[in-house]
Parts: C-alpha cells; structure tokens; sequence
C-alpha cells in the first residue's frame, strides 16, 4: 500500500488526484488542507482529513511521519511552502516528492505563445523558480511539474517534456495533470529527479484556445 499526503487537497488538480484514487485498497491518503470543510464533499474511506498549514512546522512533520509519497499542489508563497515542506521531508525519512509548479519558469516556453506566457503571468514566476531551485538542491527524490495553461475538460490526455526540452503546447486538463501525478505515486521505484512539463497534444498556438 502506497500512503500519500496530499497537501492542498482542497485544489482542483488534488481533487481528481483523490477521485482517481478513491476506495483503492493499494492506496492510503493524508489529505492536508487549511479548512476541512474547502473539500465540498465526501471523504473517501482511504483517506483522513488533517487540518493545518504548512507552515505549520510541528502539524506538518506530524502529518508527514510514514508517508511514502508527498504531493504538493500549492499557490501563494510556494517558494517558503517548498522549503517547510523540504525540511519536514528530511526529519522526518519521507523521500519522495511531486511538486507543482507552472510553466515558464525557465524560459522554456518558446515562439509567441513563450512571449505572451511570460507578459500574463510572469511577474509569478519568480517564486515557482525559487521553489523548483530548492527542491533540485534538496538531495530528495523528487518529480516537479510545470502544467501549460489549465482547463476544466473532463479527459486524460496528455504529452510531457523535461527539463531541458523547448515547451509543448498551451493548455492541459486538470485532470490530464491528476493522471500524472497518480502515474508518480504509483510509481514502484524512484521518481528519479524529474522536472516535467505537460500539454495537451497539439494545442500549440499563439495562446491556449480558451482565451
């Protein structure tokens, strides 16, 4: 059985993330929030509510104490969350992290849409980089993840790029992101250090077709 906390279980990502893996017997879920009652619905039998913040210290080295997997889907100060979150990794043994972040923040996003992503969310990236920074220095096992623009379309359909691969795309599904994210907790060995981007195939364009 795989045990995960999911911090900010209340997101719209973490909630396909805990529909996808509801009434599983080979999964165990910690669903981490600020208020209990942002979840909006029932709880799955494999899983527990935990009431807290990540900055938080004690809670959170509480909540993460046998966890196998932390999945981290957060906005704000995601570069203070990342290093609580880090720290709390490291006292208490728990190695493997997925961590969410956004697309462009090395520059990786090419052509016009590369020019627009920065003009529109830009001033955001520095924060995102800062957290994708430390959790590459921070020796854990780790996947991050930078989604393109996100939908609401109920599909699964997604392509990937790494690290130091040019941008794909301009848009993913919500849940298209959840199905990666289900894809790493299932994963039997290590996550291996991966930074990966993800769209829908051919949604390239100027701007995701939304706006």
């Amino acid at each position: 059985m795989t045990k995960t906390l999911i911090l900010g279980a209340s997101g719209q990502i973490a909630r396909h993330v805990v529909d996808m893996l509801a009434g599983r017997g080979d999964a165990d879920m910690s669903l981490f929030l600020r208020d209990a009652k942002k979840l909006g619905r029932d709880v799955p039998a494999n899983s527990r509510i935990i009431e807290g913040d990540v900055h938080d210290t004690a809670k959170l080295k509480d909540a993460m104490a046998g966890q196998d997997v932390v999945y981290a889907n957060l906005a704000g100060d995601v570069d203070a969350q990342a290093e609580a979150i880090i720290a709390a990794m490291q006292a208490t043994g728990v190695r493997k992290l997925i961590f969410c972040t956004t697309l462009g923040i090395y520059d990786e996003v090419p052509g016009k849409f590369g020019v627009w992503n920065n003009r529109e969310i830009g001033e955001y990236f520095p924060p995102y980089r800062k957290a994708a920074d430390l959790i590459e220095a921070s020796g854990l096992d780790y996947a991050v993840l930078r989604p393109a623009w996100l939908t609401d379309a109920d599909e699964v359909d997604y392509e990937t790029t790494e690290r130091n691969e040019p941008f794909k795309g301009t848009e993913i599904a919500r849940k298209s992101v959840a199905a990666v994210v289900v894809e790493l907790i299932e994963a039997p060995g290590a996550l291996g250090n991966r930074n990966i981007g993800i769209n829908k195939p051919g949604s390239d364009g100027d701007k995701p077709a939304f706006m």
